[in-house]
């Protein structure tokens, strides 16, 4: 008998020295590391929410050993300052607008034309599929790594002059856009006066009557208090506004190949929280911005496909600037999808 119980608790331990051996390795497949995250919104946005989300995931998955620190408020510099950085190895990851991005990778532009996307299905098929990591694999040209897409949501327009339900509305607003060609020759086609504009500068602007409005998604609307000197506001959703995660080269070759595996599975985790609580904060805060005396006014589906029809020549211009095979094949995703749900 002694000899049985000799002989089965040699067994269990011969059994338990695989595990522990394998455990040890794969702890020694993580370093301590700490990795920066710079993005310029608040840090009540949905993206310090998805870094947050994304940095707990890492330091469970890697025994603490992988801590991610999102540094809001464009703390480390600006989306193409922190875009530099990353490419210079001096920062871990630049959380960073698709049209920030399209400064390194001109592609990335096509997310920014006008009325590409009519909701989140279409911006989900995108995004995840092949057109999306195509433009991710890019980014490996310019010594940048491209992880996943987060969003900041659909954006629309802001003004105190007049509630908006149809083109003709815009004409001869002064409408603040950002430093971006797409962005000043749609609202100019559309009959408003584009005025780019610092973002810091915008809620002044406004109040002292320098411009008539402004175009951002309900969390800018509303963490930014716009509704107090813009009372009108329109559910545009004239641009889809995506994110890019761009991880600097310098600093994912340091990485282990585990690491480097963690990093990636856990940011499509973070993307898929990111962009869910985006969503459903929408409606949230449409409601909070409405209840604080913004007047809402709904745009038509018939009165926006007008007028993305009116905004054609923005599309031709810019296919040819962002490449035709990727304007050409996005369409040709979306028009297959819209015709599969008829």
């Amino acid at each position: 008998m002694k000899h049985w119980k000799t002989s089965l608790m040699a067994l269990a331990a011969a059994a338990v020295l695989p595990l522990a051996s394998h455990a040890q390795q794969a702890s020694g497949d993580f370093k301590e590391r700490t990795i920066r995250v710079s993005h310029v919104v608040p840090k009540d946005h949905p993206f310090q929410v998805g870094v947050e989300k994304y940095a707990e995931i890492l330091a469970q998955k890697s025994g603490g050993k992988l801590k991610m620190i999102g540094f809001p408020d464009g703390q480390l510099g600006a989306e193409l300052q922190s875009i530099s950085a990353a490419q210079g190895g001096i920062l871990e990851i630049a959380l960073v607008s698709t049209a920030a991005a399209a400064s390194v990778v001109k592609e990335f532009g096509v997310f920014d034309l006008p009325f590409l996307f009519t909701d989140f299905k279409e911006v989900d098929l995108i995004l995840n599929g092949p057109i999306g990591r195509r433009l991710l694999e890019r980014v490996s040209e310019k010594n940048l790594v491209g992880l996943c897409y987060f969003e900041t949501g659909f954006r629309h327009v802001t003004n105190s002059r007049r509630p908006i339900v149809k083109a003709e509305d815009l004409k001869g607003l002064k409408i603040r856009t950002i430093q971006n060609p797409v962005f000043i020759d749609i609202f100019n086609t559309l009959g408003a006066n584009a005025t780019p504009m610092a973002f810091t500068e915008v809620f002044t602007a406004l109040e002292s009557k320098a411009i008539d409005g402004q175009e951002t998604p309900y969390n800018n609307i509303h963490g930014n208090k716009f509704y107090e000197v813009t009372k009108y506001i329109s559910n545009t959703g004239h641009i889809y506004g995506g994110a890019v995660i761009l991880a600097g080269k310098k600093f994912w070759d340091q990485l282990s190949p585990a690491e480097q595996k963690l990093m990636q599975e856990t940011c499509n985790t973070a993307r898929d929280f990111e962009r869910n609580y985006q969503r459903s904060e929408d409606p949230k805060l449409l409601a909070q911005i409405k209840a604080k005396g913004g007047i809402y006014t709904e745009i038509a589906p018939a009165e926006r496909a007008r007028m993305r029809e009116m905004l054609k020549p923005v599309y031709e211009k810019y296919t040819r600037t962002l490449g035709e095979d990727v304007v050409r094949q996005t369409l040709a995703e979306l028009e297959k999808h819209r015709a599969s749900v008829k």
